[in-house]
């Protein structure tokens, strides 16, 4: 998703004399507010969880006061901050309020540092006690590489944690609200509005955190009729410069690019996100190869990228030739043997399963036709974000968005729930959408 933008700080609440954090502009999803998106599926939690943690330990969500909202929209724009960083954690926010004033806030920033309530209430020191914190995710009472929030909180003097929704983690589900609750302190949910833009916010670790499997987007830069290329291969460039500079922001805010070998072949991509200078990007993408031959060519851009550039994995199946594979990982490659699927491709299910064991939660997937069209048929895509070019490129042999052999009825279509359509700079339409029953890809 794109790196949506914050909300500014109401005069009331003070945020400016907080030099560490200077105030975010107003939050906006394109043209359309995430209020109105649907609720995302119910999650399934194992029977030894549910008895351990009943439902009697989550909070009821409460009816806010417009500052109080205010403070919420400022925590899910903080949150939003840590977006492309904190994987395989949450991307949180938190802001602590007492008396009307926000005295501390702070955001989740990678993987193994201080999670946003320590951040904020350090920041807040001891004008903590008695206050408010407002905070985009339950806060854990577990220990992992950080020690549990719950401690940070009480130990704060805490009065009242409102949050925008509960973690799907099962370790966690619950838990750190019912430690809350038992040492006195008021626990509530938010309103439905900031339920649906936290959970948005945090969708794909949702998904890994209770599946073991990656979200996975499918993007492409198209025309109008959905060509990808020209029938003699050109694609070089369907869309313009505002549009590829999107596509790299995209990327940087996933774990991992996957292409087809015949991406590789066709374009030899280097697949690595390159942002303008001064970006906050910490971590550059893995950069992963459907490859079930061995193919991909030893020189190929892969291995010799401008820029930084996360680590290169090429996917192969048993019946791939030795030799070539031996020349992969002497050009650097990590060589993946997966099994074969039924036609004696790598199996996407067994490589999206070996993604996620390596805590890669998010996938972005390039192309070509023939993956997009294997990845839905096999269930596995839950986005599909389109650049749309304002040209028409026509020929019947010039490659589509999905290829392989389509749907044969229009029931059999896969249909997509819109959450965002913006004009960029120039021209292009990038359009942003959903599986509609994204709960059938998230069965394991």
């Amino acid at each position: 998703m794109g790196r949506a933008r914050g909300a500014s700080t109401p005069r009331s609440v003070a945020c400016r004399v907080l030099p560490a954090l200077p105030a975010l502009p107003a939050a906006r999803w394109g043209n359309c507010p995430l209020a109105s998106l649907p609720a995302l599926p119910q999650l399934p939690l194992p029977p030894a969880t549910r008895a351990q943690w009943p439902e009697r330990w989550l909070p009821e969500a409460v009816t806010l006061r417009e500052a109080e909202r205010q403070w919420v929209r400022r925590a899910l724009a903080l949150a939003r901050r840590g977006l492309g960083q904190t994987s395989p954690n949450p991307a949180v926010g938190a802001v602590v309020v007492r008396d009307g004033v926000v005295v501390g806030e702070g955001y989740h920033r990678q993987a193994g540092g201080p999670h946003a309530e320590v951040v904020a209430l350090q920041h807040a020191g001891p004008r903590a006690s008695g206050a408010t914190l407002y905070v985009t995710l339950e806060p854990c009472a577990h220990w992992g590489r950080t020690p549990p929030c719950t401690d940070a909180i009480l130990q704060a003097g805490i009065r009242r944690v409102v949050a925008c929704t509960v973690d799907p983690n099962p370790v966690v589900h619950g838990r750190g609200f019912a430690r809350l609750r038992e040492a006195g302190v008021e626990v509530a949910l938010a309103e439905p509005w900031a339920q649906a833009q936290a959970r948005s916010l945090n969708e794909a670790y949702e998904k890994f955190i209770t599946t073991g499997i990656p979200f996975v987007t499918c993007k492409a830069a198209i025309s109008l009729d959905g060509k990808v290329a020209t029938a003699a291969g050109q694609s070089r460039w369907i869309t313009g410069p505002a549009a590829r500079e999107a596509a790299h922001r995209l990327r940087a805010l996933h774990d991992a690019v996957l292409v087809g070998v015949g991406t590789v072949l066709a374009d030899d991509p280097m697949l690595n996100a390159r942002l303008k200078a001064g970006s906050r990007r910490l971590r550059q993408p893995w950069r992963v190869v459907v490859d079930s031959q061995a193919r991909t060519p030893p020189q190929a851009a892969l291995f010799r990228p401008r820029g930084p550039a996360g680590p290169v994995v090429i996917a192969v199946t048993p019946s791939a030739d030795p030799g070539r594979v031996e020349a992969l990982r002497q050009a650097g490659a990590q060589v993946w043997q997966l099994p074969a699927d039924a036609t004696g491709r790598v199996d996407l299910r067994a490589l999206l399963q070996a993604l996620g064991r390596r805590s890669i939660v998010s996938v972005l997937v390039e192309g070509g036709g023939t993956l997009h069209a294997a990845l839905l048929q096999a269930g596995l895509v839950d986005r599909v974000v389109a650049f749309i070019a304002p040209c028409l490129i026509g020929g019947q042999r010039a490659p589509t968005f999905v290829e392989g052999e389509g749907c044969r009825a229009l029931e059999q279509a896969w249909r997509l729930t819109w959450r965002k359509v913006r004009r960029l700079a120039g021209g292009e339409l990038m359009v942003d959408a959903r599986l509609s029953a994204p709960s059938a890809s998230w069965t394991g």
